[in-house]
């Protein structure tokens, strides 16, 4: 079933997008408006303020889902700026999770791998231990709580990790963008992840609100991820790859190399248990979204034939 497949005289649900302009946000907007049963208000950063509680109070009031797409997302400012970064991360969220509780909204809040710790070996399953390594993460935790901790029955916290998309700057369009003028790039092959289509995502986000308003999934964690896994240098090799470059180009480094001040998890491998009980199968294998990704017109000037 597709975002857009409703049976006949399903009643509008009104849905409410934070952080509308980023990358995500964008996406769900334009999934949402392919779905005739909803209605959709989109609200950018300048727009709604989320640790403005009053202010947050305004915008959830009439809606029946909001998914929080809001969020500071630069890693390494939040090691500065804790206090900051942790105010919309943590205390926004907290913000959202009480005003969905006033009317009775459930709320979809994005999370991310950053909540665990990074050193196993093995996928995290959707109830494994959290240990964030840093600032960024211990803030997107504390927004964790807060939902699970205020809507037990209607709260959804879905951690995806690695995006990438057709809206703004990410790794992929930066792997593009230097082969233009670098011969060789030393790329990191000692963090192991899965590349996440960001339009993917979004549509993944939507099924799953659907489901909620139809009381078919269950409140709780759930990992909206690709499938299969790789690191850096291998999201890279392919990009080049797909692109018609020359994946030999890419050489291998390690973490030491790029030294930041945010430390970074070195396995952010998810498990994807919990969509069975939504009744929804995991995200595809990341390969098959990003050869999805790239035939997208945003990409093209990238990905143009004859680039060596």
């Amino acid at each position: 079933m597709t975002p857009g497949e409703r049976t006949p005289h399903t009643r509008r649900v009104r849905w409410l997008v934070t952080g509308a302009g980023g990358k995500l946000g964008q996406d769900l907007l334009a999934v949402l408006r392919t779905d005739p049963t909803a209605e959709v208000t989109g609200l950018r950063r300048t727009e709604l303020d989320i640790t403005d509680a009053a202010a947050v109070r305004e915008a959830v009031a009439g809606h029946d889902i909001v998914v929080n797409a809001a969020a500071w997302t630069d890693v390494d400012g939040a090691e500065a700026s804790e206090a900051a970064a942790t105010a919309v991360n943590g205390t926004g969220v907290r913000h959202l999770a009480d005003a969905c509780g006033r009317v009775g909204a459930r709320l979809l809040q994005v999370s991310t791998d950053y909540v665990f710790s990074g050193e196993a070996r093995t996928p995290y399953g959707e109830d494994a231990a959290t240990a964030p390594v840093n600032a960024y993460g211990r803030g997107k935790l504390a927004g964790e709580r807060a939902v699970v901790g205020l809507l037990p029955d209607a709260g959804y916290v879905v951690r995806t990790s690695w995006l990438y998309g057709e809206h703004g700057r990410d790794f992929v369009t930066t792997v593009l963008e230097l082969a233009e003028t670098r011969d060789t790039l030393d790329v990191v092959d000692d963090q192991h992840g899965q590349p996440t289509w960001s339009h993917a995502v979004a549509e993944r986000l939507v099924l799953l609100g659907g489901a909620a308003s139809a009381g078919t999934a269950p409140p709780g964690i759930y990992h909206a991820t690709a499938g299969g896994r790789t690191t850096w240098m291998g999201l890279a090799r392919t990009v080049f790859e797909l692109a018609g470059l020359d994946p030999r180009r890419i050489r291998p480094t390690t973490s030491a190399a790029y030294a930041r001040p945010a430390p970074r998890p070195a396995f952010s491998v998810l498990g994807h248990e919990r969509w069975a009980a939504a009744g929804l199968p995991p995200m595809p294998h990341w390969r098959t979204s990003l050869e999805e990704a790239l035939r997208r017109p945003a990409f093209g000037a990238l990905t143009a034939p004859g680039r060596q």
